[in-house]
Formats: C-alpha cells, sequence, structure tokens
C-alpha cells in the first residue's frame, strides 16, 4: 500500500512538469504552412580565449570568454566531473582545477 502511494504522490508531482514541455513544443509548421527552419546557432571560436588559461575561474571571467569566442553558453567544469559528449557548436566547455584556476577551454 505504501509503495502504491508514494507511486501516486511522484506521478502527480510530475505530470506539471511534462504538461509544461508538452505545451511549449512548436508544431513542424508554420501558421502558413511552410516547413520551420531550425534557427542558426552561434559557432564557438575557442581559439580566441587560449589566453585566459591559467586565470581564476569566476563569473566575470566566464562573461568575457562568452563575448570572445562568440559562444551562446557556457559550461564550466569542476575538477573530476564526468560531462556529457554531446557536441553543441554554441556552447564553450571550460575546465578549472581545485584551485579555480582555468586548465582547459574547448567548444563543444
Amino acid at each position: 500500500m505504501k509503495h502504491a502511494f508514494a507511486s501516486l504522490a511522484l506521478s502527480a508531482l510530475c505530470l506539471p512538469a511534462l504538461a509544461a514541455c508538452a505545451a511549449t513544443t512548436q508544431p513542424p509548421f508554420d501558421e502558413d504552412g511552410n516547413p520551420r527552419v531550425r534557427e542558426e546557432t552561434a559557432m564557438c571560436n575557442a581559439d580566441a580565449a587560449q589566453d585566459m588559461i591559467g586565470e581564476r575561474a569566476t563569473q566575470e571571467v566566464g562573461t568575457r570568454l562568452l563575448e570572445m569566442t562568440g559562444a551562446r553558453t557556457l559550461r564550466w567544469v569542476p575538477p573530476d566531473t564526468v560531462v556529457t559528449m554531446d557536441y553543441r557548436p554554441d556552447r564553450l566547455t571550460v575546465t578549472y582545477d581545485g584551485d579555480y584556476m582555468i586548465e582547459r577551454i574547448t567548444c563543444g
């Protein structure tokens, strides 16, 4: 009985989140019946930021890195952290050590 109640309670909590996801999905065609074209994403250029290796990882440095590289999003990677390997051309990935010093700057 406890298991069934817990399952029901969990389902009730998840439904609003799932409904919100479904409500925000765009139809594959615009109002004129034409297929929607995916918005062109910004391309990241990590070469422009390689001089920042050795700098301290801060919010201000993150903002500068985004400006320098043209990336749309920034992913900070702390020490000993596993990250997904999905490639996103608009994402800058910055790896730092235990002292918050930037060790690696890549796109993807």
